[in-house]
């Protein structure tokens, strides 16, 4: 028998880009009430088949769902977990209500009888409050609209960006003798500089009028460590941000590093240049990055095989590569080697959906644009490194191409605010184009 309900508590009605963004979006809100429309559970139908992380969720989703009303009908409310930590849940299949979405909107549509089924539990629970859960922008406008109270799916995302962790610091005013110490030992003393409890792989501009130099604190030995500029590739970094970047990314101790700033900023040459410099260290190299289909055209749409179909989504990485190679005469060892790794696939360039359930042991992998992954994602790819792999995430949170992802909740921003100050990660913003000047004009004012 499912449990007395508790008035108290709130009702939250999920619509389905939750479900998407989060299969175990139904276990984020404490004891509180889910409530699941009939609609939702036939729009989730439909995604159910197909490789890509949508179709994953839909079908988790299910399972989720079968599991937990194995013993229960879903017209009932069906324990989630264990009381007083987790509220219930039950499928509405009442559309009908006083006021009716499809008739308000003059169209008969999923969102509207997801619409009008929230409305048919605030006539039903009076006394509780009932919120609509979506990450639909317009969605959630249309159900204010009916005085239905509405919000953003918050689990995961960012509350204040501007606190968002940038990696590296300026220490001014710091004496010329300690600096000049730095220059001839290589290293200081956190406490030297001033700082009292360093965070593990964090990036130091030290200066005063006259002198400065650029360090990172070394977790491993629980020092203010000096970071040298070095070119790999032939690329050489033209900023400080960029050579904190090409360190960490050179960096054998370092497991994990993102890099995020805006486009021309050099994150996914320097992370490619980085990657082929230490190839040896690896038995691959991955460049893959979400395929996120312009103007919500599926790739079926796309004329041509698999090849054909993936190609136009690859092409900046194609571009980055052939720049480094392209620094090379055709002669030159580096420029053979490069076209040997791609024949050999010891350095491989695929959409991040082919992925998915492959072991990656001895791999440095670096994912493009991964702004447009959920945190889940995110989470997921993670999780599937094995020894000696290297991951890399670039992206700029501020140019999202993904619907139901903004700057506070894609998976960037997310494992940046969640994962910072571990011993093998580091993180660096990239704030100074380095494109063009016409791309910095564009940056800055456009």
């Amino acid at each position: 028998m499912a449990k007395k309900i508790n008035s108290e508590k709130k009702i939250f009605v999920l619509d389905t880009s939750v479900i998407l963004h989060n299969h175990n979006a139904i276990n984020s809100f404490e004891d509180n009430d889910i409530a699941i429309p009939i609609t939702v559970l036939e729009e989730l139908d439909n995604f159910k088949k197909g490789n890509d992380t949508i179709n994953f969720e839909a079908r988790e989703f299910t399972r989720i769902i079968d599991e937990l009303s194995s013993n229960y009908t879903l017209r009932e409310w069906i324990p989630i977990g264990p009381e007083p930590t987790k509220g219930m849940f039950k499928v509405v299949m009442s559309q009908n209500s006083k006021i009716d979405a499809c008739v308000v909107f003059s169209e008969n549509k999923a969102d509207h009888r997801i619409l009008n089924a929230t409305l048919s539990l605030i006539e039903e629970y009076p006394k509780r409050k009932v919120i609509l859960v979506s990450k639909d922008i317009n969605l959630r406008l249309k159900a204010k609209s009916l005085n239905i109270p509405s919000e953003d799916f918050e689990t995961g995302k960012i509350k204040d960006l501007t606190k968002l962790y940038t990696g590296k610091s300026t220490l001014e005013n710091i004496s010329s003798d300690i600096i000049d110490n730095i220059y001839k030992n290589g290293y200081c003393s956190p406490s030297d500089v001033g700082i009292e409890d360093p965070i593990a792989n964090h990036y130091f501009i030290i200066k005063n009028e006259n002198k400065s130099i650029l360090a990172f604190y070394n977790p491993l030995t629980q020092l203010i460590e000096r970071v040298e500029k070095r070119v790999c590739h032939k690329i050489t970094p033209r900023n400080a941000e960029q050579i904190f970047a090409l360190h960490a990314i050179m960096n054998p101790n370092v497991k994990l590093v993102t890099l995020q700033g805006v486009a021309g900023t050099g994150k996914t040459l320097l992370a490619l240049a980085g990657t082929l410099e230490q190839r040896n260290n690896f038995n691959q190299i991955y460049l893959a990055r979400p395929i996120v289909p312009l103007s919500n055209k599926d790739i079926g749409f796309l004329p041509g095989d698999i090849k054909s179909k993936i190609s136009p989504y690859m092409e900046a990485l194609w571009d980055n590569l052939k720049m480094i190679q392209n620094l090379y005469s055709s002669k030159d060892r580096e420029f053979k080697v490069i076209n040997q790794d791609l024949e050999d696939e010891k350095l491989v360039i695929t959409p991040l959906a082919y992925i998915r359930g492959r072991n990656l042991s001895n791999i440095c992998f670096i994912v493009d644009e991964a702004q447009n992954l959920t945190p889940h994602e995110v989470k997921t790819i993670i999780t599937r490194a094995g020894e000696n792999t290297k991951i890399i995430f670039t992206g700029d949170i501020f140019q999202i191409d993904t619907p139901y992802l903004d700057a506070q909740s894609n998976g960037l921003s997310y494992l940046i605010d969640r994962i910072k100050k571990h011993a093998i990660y580091a993180h660096i913003r990239l704030e100074k184009g380095e494109r063009s000047e016409l791309a910095n004009l564009a940056n800055d004012l456009l």
